[in-house]
């Protein structure tokens, strides 16, 4: 791996964990620097929005005020880099405490980014979360 293709390796990840800073602490400004201003995001697996940007920063501002912690874990990063794009494809897990439960809720699933190189750094345009699974949701039995 040439100094480019590892520097932008580090770029990303460390683009990732921002995005999950940035979930976890409910700092949207943040949120908003990990993705282009055209950007799309959809997170209608986990029944959430799909909208732009500033759609879904609204949107979380919002719906996240009454979630009262989340910890999100990304890993195995596997970023698909050609030139200044790249597709990425991410793990996640993350613990959380939704309202009125007493015992905290889990998910996971995938992140599939598409990046770009701006210059600014690497910035997600599209973000598609792939939920795969959910634990001890509302209304569940665990």
């Amino acid at each position: 791996m040439d100094a480019q293709a590892l520097a932008d390796q580090l770029e990303i990840t460390h683009l990732l964990t921002r995005y999950a800073r940035a979930v976890d602490t409910k700092d949207w400004e943040m949120y908003r620097s990990v993705f282009t201003a055209d950007a799309t995001i959809d997170y209608s697996s986990a029944g959430a929005i799909v909208g732009t940007r500033d759609e879904v920063v609204d949107w979380f501002s919002q719906a996240f005020g009454v979630i009262p912690w989340t910890m999100h874990y990304i890993t195995n990063i596997d970023a698909d880099i050609n030139g200044d794009t790249a597709t990425v494809t991410a793990m996640f897990y993350n613990p959380m405490q939704l309202p009125g439960m007493t015992e905290p809720s889990y998910c996971g699933g995938y992140y599939h980014h598409h990046l770009v190189r701006t210059p600014s750094g690497w910035q997600s345009r599209q973000l598609r979360e792939e939920n795969l699974w959910f634990r001890n949701g509302p209304g569940s039995d665990g």
